[in-house]
């Protein structure tokens, strides 16, 4: 509301209560109150959305999404390194962190695309 409707507002509240008499005043003033509120809290608006960007979700870490991942692979990796060593010897070691480390760089970039 432009600062010239609410006078007008203001002057029609006045006349109306000059007209209806001083019962109906209190009525008057709660309806010009609740209007003078709208228009306060459409400014206030308006002004929150000219300065500030809008909220953007909530952000985390970029290693917050990684952790489950990484401890995950080092749960893993023990046991698998255990089994590959026992069984197919340095060759075996070799392609169990080849793998570990491919998944854990796709996951990675998976995550760095989501956002």
């Amino acid at each position: 509301m432009s600062d010239k409707r609410l006078r007008d507002d203001l002057q029609a509240t006045l006349d109306a209560r000059r007209d209806l008499g001083p019962e109906y005043e209190a009525a008057l003033i709660d309806s010009f109150m609740e209007r003078l509120d709208a228009t306060i809290a459409h400014r206030v608006r308006a002004e929150l959305d000219l300065h500030e960007p809008a909220p953007r979700g909530k952000r985390q870490s970029p290693a917050g999404p990684m952790v489950p991942i990484v401890i995950g692979s080092l749960a893993l990796g023990i046991p698998l390194t255990g089994i590959a060593g026992s069984s197919a010897g340095a060759t075996g070691l070799l392609i169990t962190w080849m793998a570990i480390v491919a998944i854990n760089v796709a996951a990675a970039a998976v995550i760095m695309r989501r956002r």
